[in-house]
């Protein structure tokens, strides 16, 4: 990420079954042009953390110069990719807002035989950016707040 750049980059959103297989995704970024290449991606990413314990909480794993954020819940994986100079905090947060809209649009019932139609997935991503966008204004406003403090303390204003 370029020191101008304000608004991290969420490369991809994944939900893959318990043997790998894609059950719905997201790309945002053009690292994977093809189908065939975005495929390769997500075997990777699954081979690499099937054994993680991300069962109770998520787990931040560093692959190919990416962050890959992961949750799984019964036979779910959930995955959230960013450049491997992205706030880790940030992308869990995405993971976290999409995990929640799936388990609520499934109403609880999260498993591969879930009917996931495209408008609960499209409802998921919307609700999964809107928790990322309350989390960028929570960071930003805390921030801004923190060096206000500090200004004011090496000014004595």
């Amino acid at each position: 990420m370029e020191s101008n750049d304000l608004c991290p980059l969420i490369k991809n959103i994944l939900l893959l079954d318990s043997e790998g297989k894609r059950v719905a995704g997201k790309y945002y970024s053009d690292d994977w042009p093809t189908n065939s290449s975005k495929l390769a991606f997500e075997k990777f990413v699954f081979t690499k953390t099937v054994k993680t314990n991300a069962r109770t909480e998520a787990e931040i794993t560093l692959l190919e110069n990416n962050i890959i954020v992961c949750k799984f819940v019964q036979d779910l994986h959930f995955f959230v990719t960013g450049d491997d100079d992205e706030n880790d905090l940030i992308l869990a947060s995405v993971l976290q807002g999409f995990f929640d809209a799936v388990t609520l649009l499934l109403r609880s019932n999260v498993d591969k035989d879930a009917p996931l139609s495209e408008q609960t997935l499209t409802q998921a991503w919307a609700t999964a950016r809107d928790t990322f966008t309350r989390t960028l204004l929570t960071n930003f406003s805390h921030h801004s707040y923190l060096y206000t403090q500090f200004i004011h303390k090496e000014t004595g204003h």
